[in-house]
């Protein structure tokens, strides 16, 4: 079982599949909302009006923003599956090496759904055996419209994603070549690294170019979020 808490993190559930819901709670400002959004399931599944400080048991956090859910576990595609839509679709995916933080997890996986990337590719070590529930909260529903998968050997994915043709784009602040400038062929996977370490050695090989932001020197980089934000826009204006 999955727990999502956060009003447009469960609401996105709700709309994308309400078949694999089991349980609902949320605050009486929302209960109008999640009964529409549901349509014929709410009679099937049932809503729970509780008070704030109710759902924040249920939802371990007091960030639940009114709304949690238990649902069957979300189905992760495989990376085969990942390479057959990239090459089908001459598609965008972001792979994520060793991201730990949920806030920056959650993060990219916004940018890349507002951004029309098609899918997210988690590397080791992903969260198991889903993504944490914080993540999908600060995704403000984002998840549900990507495809994800994951991998306990990032660079051996890539390897078999290039091999299917597919480039691959690693990003690190100190690279030559300019991410603002950078001519993005398709279908591609761009790369980010984990916050202090960045790119692992064998990451980095699979990559057909390393890219830079370029900034105005005053601090070294940006977080890893924020960097996500602004080459998936890149990307995207590419498209």
């Amino acid at each position: 079982m999955e727990r999502i808490h956060g009003h447009r993190a469960g609401i996105a559930v709700l709309a994308k599949r309400p078949e694999d819901v089991v349980r609902i709670a949320c605050i009486r400002e929302l209960a109008e909302e999640v009964e529409h959004t549901l349509g014929d399931y709410a009679e099937q599944i049932g809503i729970g009006v509780l008070s704030d400080r109710e759902i924040e048991k249920l939802a371990h956090s007091n960030q639940h923003e009114g709304l949690v859910l238990e649902a069957r576990a979300r189905r992760w595609a495989t990376p085969h599956e990942l390479g057959d839509l990239l090459t089908k679709t001459n598609g965008v995916a972001v792979a994520l090496d060793r991201v730990r933080n949920s806030y920056n997890i959650g993060a990219v996986l916004r940018s890349a759904a507002f951004f029309g990337v098609d899918a997210v590719l988690l590397g080791a070590p992903a969260p198991h055996p889903g993504l944490d529930p914080n993540a999908v909260r600060v995704a403000e529903g984002g998840v549900e419209h990507l495809m994800m998968a994951r991998t306990t050997d990032l660079a051996d994915t890539l390897v078999r994603l290039r091999s299917r043709g597919v480039k691959v784009f690693g990003a690190d602040g100190h690279a030559d070549s300019d991410a603002l400038r950078f001519d993005y062929p398709r279908p591609a996977v761009l790369v980010m690294g984990n916050e202090r370490e960045g790119l692992g050695p064998r990451v980095r090989a699979q990559c057909d170019a390393i890219l830079a932001i370029r900034g105005s020197g005053a601090v070294e980089s940006l977080n890893v979020g924020v960097a996500a934000g602004v080459l998936i826009a890149q990307l995207a204006a590419r498209r």
